[in-house]
C-alpha cells in the first residue's frame, strides 16, 4: 500500500525526550525492549507519568491510542504498548489493541535510507469516524508513525497527533516544508514515489530533509542498494536474517 496521506496539518505531536540516551539508561530499558511488561511500565511509570499528565485535556476524551506493535531484533518490544495503555489510562481514552504491524523491520540501528526502504505494513479494523493518538517509544524520521497514520486514515480514521517518548529527529516536526516537497517534484516528478511507495506530500520533514540532500535519482537508487546490503549484514551480525528486495 503507498503512503498517500501525510499527518493532517491539525495533529498535535507531543515527545517527553529528544535522544533515546534519555531512556536507554534507565535500568529497565533492556528487558522492556525485549518484551517484559513489567519493566517497561517501570520506566514509562519513573520517565513519563509527570509528562502524560501534563497532556491532560491536549486530546478529548474518547480516544483510541494506538502504537506500532513493532518486534525488534531482540525480541518484542513491550514500550509501545505499555505506553499506549497508559496514556489511555491518564488521558480517559482507549488503548488500540486490533491494529498491528504485519513484519518485522529492524528499525533499530538502522540509519535514514535503511528505515526508509523498510516500510512497515498495518493491519486490523479501524473505526470511521472515530479519534486516534499514535503512540511510539522513539521517532527518528517519522516514517513508522507515518505509515500507521496514512493506514488509519484510508481507512477512515481521525488521526489527532502523536505521543512518544523520545522524539530524535532532527526535526521535531511530521509534516514537511512545502518548499523541500516542491524541490522534490520538481526534481524527481513521480520516480520518487514509484521507488519508494510514498507519495511526495506525505514523506516526513526529516525523510523529506533527507532525499534532498541527493543530487540525482542515480544517487538516490544506489543508496537504496546499498542500505539493503547494509540491513542484511547488520542482521545477519545479530544472527537474524531478512530476505532481500527492491526499495
Amino acid at each position: 500500500m503507498d503512503r498517500v496521506y501525510p499527518f493532517p496539518k491539525s495533529a498535535r505531536h507531543f515527545h517527553c525526550f529528544t535522544q533515546d540516551s534519555s531512556i536507554k539508561q534507565h535500568p529497565a530499558y533492556p528487558k522492556g525492549k525485549a518484551g517484559d511488561a513489567d519493566s517497561a511500565f517501570q520506566l514509562i511509570d519513573d520517565l513519563a507519568f509527570d509528562f502524560l499528565l501534563n497532556l491532560q485535556g491536549q486530546f478529548p476524551p474518547g480516544c483510541l491510542y494506538v502504537a506500532p506493535y513493532a518486534q525488534e531484533a531482540t525480541g518484542d518490544n513491550a514500550l509501545p504498548l505499555m505506553l499506549s495503555l497508559t496514556c489511555a489510562e491518564i488521558l480517559e481514552g482507549t488503548s488500540e489493541d486490533d491494529i498491528v504491524q504485519q513484519e518485522r523491520v529492524f528499525h533499530t540501528g538502522a540509519d535514514p535510507m535503511e528505515r526508509m526502504i523498510a516500510r512497515p505494513s498495518f493491519e486490523g479494523q479501524v473505526q470511521p469516524g472515530q479519534n486516534y493518538v499514535l503512540v511510539d517509544d522513539v521517532t527518528n524520521m517519522g516514517g513508522t508513525l507515518a505509515e500507521l497514520a496514512n493506514y488509519i486514515q484510508i481507512s477512515g480514521g481521525n488521526v489527532l497527533g502523536t505521543i512518544v517518548l523520545v522524539n530524535a529527529g532532527r526535526s521535531k516536526e511530521f509534516l514537511a516544508p512545502k518548499k523541500q516537497l516542491r524541490l522534490l517534484e520538481d526534481r524527481y516528478s513521480d520516480s520518487i514515489q514509484k521507488l519508494f511507495g510514498i507519495h511526495t506530500s506525505a514523506f516526513t520533514a526529516n525523510e523529506a530533509s533527507y532525499l534532498v540532500g541527493f543530487r540525482t535519482l542515480n544517487e538516490i537508487r544506489n543508496r537504496c542498494t546499498k542500505a539493503e546490503k547494509e540491513t542484511i549484514n547488520r542482521l545477519l551480525s545479530k544472527g537474524h536474517q531478512r530476505s532481500s528486495g527492491s526499495a
